[in-house]
């Protein structure tokens, strides 16, 4: 039986998109290394998070959406963000990216699909670098940078302590 194939659109993030978002983030801080946060959020706590994402300026929050409607809403399938690398000024060209995927939609080139969206947004703005770090191991997030044109810059050993282990991260940039 023939897989059914459904159309992905991708969109700036809305307030209405927080719930969704909240729960696949929450997939990454209860069973996986992949983010460093280590307790669950509400919706409530994350709206500062999505508020900081508008839908100008070099800090983006690109949404992946079924295109098909359930009801009279769409069903999230991933998301990418570029936000502020360090808070001090003179890093104000830099961003941080990072994508995040339902669980059950991996390897449906929905990753590649919101970083070709974010970074089309990101091409006339301010924007000199774009920095990522990637909890390792983690292949499938390593090949999508790259083949974004990523380039692994160093590792952060044992930087962060999870589910009773440390875990390094391996920073990768891209020139914009």
């Amino acid at each position: 039986m023939p897989s059914e194939r459904t159309e992905v659109q991708v969109r700036s993030g809305v307030e209405g998109d927080l719930e969704a978002l909240t729960g696949i983030y929450n997939h990454y801080v209860r069973e996986t290394p992949i983010t460093f946060d280590t307790a669950a959020f509400t919706p409530e706590e994350r709206r500062p998070w999505l508020l900081s994402h508008p839908e100008d300026g070099p800090y983006r929050l690109k949404v992946a959406v079924d295109g098909t409607f359930q009801g009279n809403s769409q069903r999230i399938l991933g998301y990418a963000t570029s936000s502020p690398y360090r808070a001090k000024p003179a890093y104000s060209t830099s961003v941080e990216v990072t994508v995040y995927l339902a669980p059950e939609t991996g390897g449906r080139g929905i990753g590649t699909l919101l970083y070709e969206a974010l970074f089309a947004s990101l091409a006339d703005e301010d924007v000199h670098r774009a920095y990522a770090g990637i909890a390792q191991p983690n292949e499938a997030s390593t090949r999508l940078h790259e083949r974004f044109g990523f380039r692994r810059v160093g590792t952060y050993r044992e930087v962060g302590r999870k589910f009773g282990r440390y875990w390094d991260v391996a920073w990768y940039e891209k020139e914009l």
